[in-house]
């Protein structure tokens, strides 16, 4: 098995695991251990806080020690983690465990992330980030789904064991990174992120600097706020006060997101990679424009309770349809943008946007939620899909064409050695 399988399918067994237990944290913490629902609600919390504290520091280590040391590292933290939580019978000893699990995937996501980098090229990226994406839901949804057939709220051993699992597949995940033999050159286009960047010093500096770095970024927020920081609050809240489905419902709309992400994957990555990537981007704000109105048509037509339903279901869909176009897009082209020396503090960059944007957005539909201000919030949301589309028409002006194009062979940069059209620079990659 060559080295980007053997990370392919070390990540879908740790995705599997986080699918035995993440559904049911909150039942665990709040009412099997009986520590409250408070405390239930401050683990998610440090859970953001930890990875928060944890990513500035990630992307160095990536760009010195390599991914490999990094990703194992974050693997028997959150592994250790995990097995803290099945254990865990107090608040302290629940949020400690909370900590470490948060901290190790965050280590573990952009070291997963390098490593996905150094094993593909140029004409494979987008690929092997589509199928990364695919084989984690699919893993978050068989684990739930298996896991959802132990569970017991009557007997904690039940919710001991699925920790266990988890634990046992992040340390899986470790192992077969141990065992993955890295390439010694890294193939990236030799973009002008990547000529200038030495040029220009190391870290932070080169990031601010690099503008088509800070637009994506800044893109990325404005993503990662308008679907996945609205899943567990808002939209959830909406769904559920407004629409009047049942729990139950709403857990057949997650599970059409995740069969939509799984069905079309690969269906449409054809047809993506052949096409700009900003431009893929903006069509995941029209996509994600249209899922909030249904949304939004769901509130109105909720005296139907059949229609309303399947409105809510659609629109979980629809997201689902907009993650499939992102998953190969955005993450290659983080990473075609990156300066080789840098390849890990620019993953680790757009990682620390992801979690932000996942702090803000909860926060922010849960207030509007609270207060009913549910037309607002839709608004608000159909804005946040258009304003997607513009910034994404935008992004292509910033771009490097070898970057926004990767099957379209471009000159090399400026300043640099001549590279023949469409050939990526080999880059030796740090050990």
């Amino acid at each position: 098995m060559d080295a980007l399988r053997r990370i392919q399918v070390g990540n879908a067994l740790g995705a599997f695991g986080n699918g035995f237990t993440v559904p049911f944290l909150f039942v665990y913490v709040a009412q099997v251990r009986g520590i409250g629902a408070g405390t239930a609600g401050a683990v998610f919390s440090a859970f953001a806080v930890s990875a928060l504290l944890v990513l500035p520091f990630v992307g160095r280590a990536v760009d010195s020690r390599g991914p490999r040391p990094v990703l194992i590292a974050g693997a028997l933290a959150a592994g250790v983690g995990a097995m803290g939580f099945g254990l865990a019978t107090t608040a302290p000893t629940v949020m400690a465990a909370a900590v470490l699990l948060g901290a190790g995937m965050a280590m573990v996501q952009p070291a997963l992330a390098t490593m996905i980098v150094w094993c593909s090229t140029p004409a494979t990226r987008s690929r092997a980030f589509a199928t990364q994406f695919f084989l984690v839901n699919l893993g978050l949804g068989l684990g739930g789904l298996l896991g959802g057939q132990i569970v017991d709220t009557t007997h904690p051993g039940s919710f001991t064991l699925l920790f266990a699992i988890d634990a046992a597949m992040f340390v899986v995940l470790a192992l077969v990174a141990g065992s993955v033999r890295l390439p010694k050159a890294v193939h990236l286009p030799n973009s002008p992120s990547q000529v200038q960047g030495p040029a220009l010093g190391g870290g932070w500096r080169v990031m601010l600097r690099d503008k088509a770095m800070v637009r994506v970024s800044v893109l990325g927020a404005v993503l990662f706020f308008t679907c996945y920081g609205q899943f567990e609050s808002g939209m959830a809240a909406f769904a559920t006060e407004v629409v009047r489905v049942t729990p139950a419902t709403l857990g057949v709309a997650l599970a059409a997101n995740t069969g939509v992400i799984v069905v079309a994957q690969f269906l449409v990555l054809r047809f993506v990679e052949r096409r700009r990537r900003s431009r893929v981007i903006a069509s995941v704000g029209v996509v994600w424009a249209l899922a909030w109105l249904i949304a939004a048509a769901a509130g109105v037509l909720r005296h139907d309770a059949a229609v309303a339903t399947g409105a809510i279901i659609g629109t979980y869909a629809l997201f689902g349809l907009g993650e499939v176009l992102l998953s190969p897009t955005v993450g290659p082209m983080v990473a075609e943008l990156a300066p080789a020396h840098l390849l890990g503090q620019y993953n680790a960059t757009f990682a620390l946007v992801k979690q932000l944007a996942l702090a803000v957005g909860p926060a922010f539909g849960g207030a509007l939620a609270g207060a009913g201000l549910f037309g607002p919030y839709l608004a608000a949301l159909v804005g946040c899909s258009l304003l997607i589309v513009v910034l994404g028409m935008r992004l292509g002006r910033w771009l490097p064409t070898s970057v926004d194009e990767p099957f379209r062979g471009v000159p090399a940069a400026v300043g640099s050695a001549a590279v023949p059209a469409g050939e990526a620079r080999s880059v030796p990659a740090a050990v």
